[in-house]
């Protein structure tokens, strides 16, 4: 097997938001700083306990460590990879990333307000939805007064956008 570097136009680069790189690369600090050296601590600790072929903390050890370095060459590479926006430096009707969209549901009449942002850093609990979203996919080049239909396991859904804010 033979593995290429790649080279730089082969890097795709990650929209994201200020906030959003800071909350990642305190998450790489922290696993680089706490997570790693605890891990290497518990397997160290865990060899000393005999043999190793039936040593389920040893085990349990190593499958950690396989998690957190994983995780760490991932976010190095997204941090590396990062082009931030910074969405108060926006304006206008038009969705696009970073804005702070309103829509309502036109079968339930639900208000709901979703601020577009990066893959790495959508959380739907506090409102980030991911530009790949399909949602967000829907809303990204419309405008407020704007109707759009969204496919849903139920069946498409109708949103109008109400507002399109930058902040």
């Amino acid at each position: 097997m033979s593995w290429a570097i790649p080279r730089f136009a082969d890097v795709q680069k990650f929209p994201i938001t200020s906030s959003g790189l800071q909350r990642l690369e305190e998450e790489l600090r922290t696993l680089k700083g706490v997570e790693r050296p605890a891990v290497i601590r518990a397997i160290a600790e865990a060899r000393t306990h005999g043999d190793l072929s039936e040593n389920a903390e040893y085990d349990a050890a190593r499958e950690k460590q396989s998690f957190i370095e994983g995780r760490i060459a991932e976010l190095e590479t997204v941090v590396g990879a990062s082009e931030v926006i910074d969405p108060t430096t926006l304006s206008g009707d038009v969705v696009k990333f970073g804005a702070l969209v309103t829509v309502v549901d036109e079968d339930t009449d639900k208000e709901s307000s979703y601020q577009i942002v990066g893959v790495y850093e959508a959380d739907l609990k506090q409102k980030r939805l991911s530009i790949s979203a399909p949602l967000a996919k829907a809303l990204i080049g419309k405008k407020v007064g704007d109707t759009i239909s969204v496919p849903a396991p139920g069946g498409d859904r109708s949103y109008e956008i109400l507002s399109v804010r930058f902040k």
